[in-house]
């Protein structure tokens, strides 16, 4: 790609005059990026860091993933655009997710894989999050409480047990990811989950699952008959 100034295109043909003009869906994937990016560099204009950016992955869809390490590997981005990029990707999926919190039934372990699996898939990481449920099993609240390694020192029952408290939640279901891919409870998960198990009869908010998620399949404590 030509390294475009962006002074060089006449005005209305600039990305922020073309959404002020069309409206925000009728610019490309580049135009969008160049806004959030908002300035090149001495040798590459912001309309180039886009498409460098673009060209660097598949599809758009592989942004929601893309860290700031991966960022900054390519030529012209640095630690501050790439931050301001991930920052906008996450504030951007968290709106989406507000819109599709609403009224999400999570009755079936199937239904909170299809929920979660985006957000965890590829995660290097395990991230422990906390389904708070309402009494017909509709979603109240999605909290992620841990990230890292997850055990049963690392994950504390008060942090649990004080948003369903918050949250007025009738029941829970936590979840979490294995990044190697392999879906089958290790022994802490076992460990972890009768003792929450057990925390939660007592408080009268029950543990109704326990998921563990890989990149395409899961593990269900409850369809396995373990909760």
């Amino acid at each position: 790609m030509n390294n475009i100034l962006v002074k060089d295109i006449p005005i209305l043909d600039r990305p922020r005059e073309r959404l002020l003009k069309y409206g925000v869906i009728n610019l490309s994937n580049e135009e969008l990026l160049s806004i959030v990016l908002k300035n090149g560099t001495k040798n590459e204009s912001v309309m180039s860091l886009s498409y460098n950016i673009l060209k660097s992955i598949n599809n758009i869809t592989d942004l929601k993933n893309i860290s700031i390490n991966n960022l900054t590997k390519i030529n012209g981005i640095g630690e501050v655009k790439a931050i301001t990029l991930v920052a906008a990707i996450e504030l951007g999926r968290r709106v989406y997710q507000e819109q599709n919190n609403i009224k999400v039934l999570l009755n079936d372990s199937r239904l909170v894989y299809d929920y979660l699996h985006d957000e965890l898939y590829d995660k290097k990481q395990e991230y422990f999050i906390v389904l708070y449920l309402d009494n017909k099993k509709y979603l109240i609240e999605k909290k992620v409480l841990f990230i890292g390694t997850i055990n049963k020192s690392m994950v504390h029952p008060r942090e649990i047990f004080k948003y369903a408290y918050i949250y007025s939640a009738s029941s829970i279901i936590m979840v979490h990811n294995h990044p190697s891919g392999d879906t089958l409870p290790s022994k802490e998960d076992i460990t972890l989950t009768n003792s929450l198990k057990e925390i939660g009869l007592l408080n009268g908010i029950p543990i109704i699952d326990h998921i563990i998620i890989g990149n395409n399949n899961y593990f269900s404590f409850y369809k396995n008959n373990m909760l």
